[in-house]
C-alpha cells in the first residue's frame, strides 16, 4: 500500500504540483469516491479498512487508495500531504 521513493521519480509524478492537504490529529470515517494518489510530507496516520487490519502510513510514502473503499483515519501526528484524485 506505501513505499518510500526518491525524489527523482516523485519529480517525474509531478507530485510536488498537486494540491496540499492539511490536517490536526483527530479520527474520522472516510470513504473514496475516486481514486486518490498522495504523498505525505508530514504526519503519521493509523488507516484502518472497513473489515481490515491497519496499516501505518507516514512521511515520505506514497500511497494509491482505490475509488470505492472506506476507511477509518486515525492521525497521530498532524499531517500534511501532496495528493491527486482521479
Amino acid at each position: 500500500m506505501s513505499i518510500n521513493l526518491r525524489l527523482e521519480y516523485l519529480n517525474e509524478l509531478g507530485v510536488f504540483k498537486w494540491e496540499i492537504w492539511k490536517k490536526e490529529v483527530s479520527k474520522f470515517p472516510w470513504t473514496y469516491d475516486s481514486q486518490e494518489t498522495c504523498y505525505f510530507l508530514e504526519g503519521d496516520v493509523l488507516v484502518t479498512p472497513d473489515g481490515g487490519e491497519p496499516v501505518q502510513i507516514g512521511k515520505g510514502d506514497l500511497v494509491i487508495i482505490p475509488a470505492g473503499m472506506s476507511y477509518t483515519w486515525e492521525i497521530t501526528k498532524d499531517v500534511k500531504k501532496n495528493y491527486y484524485f482521479e
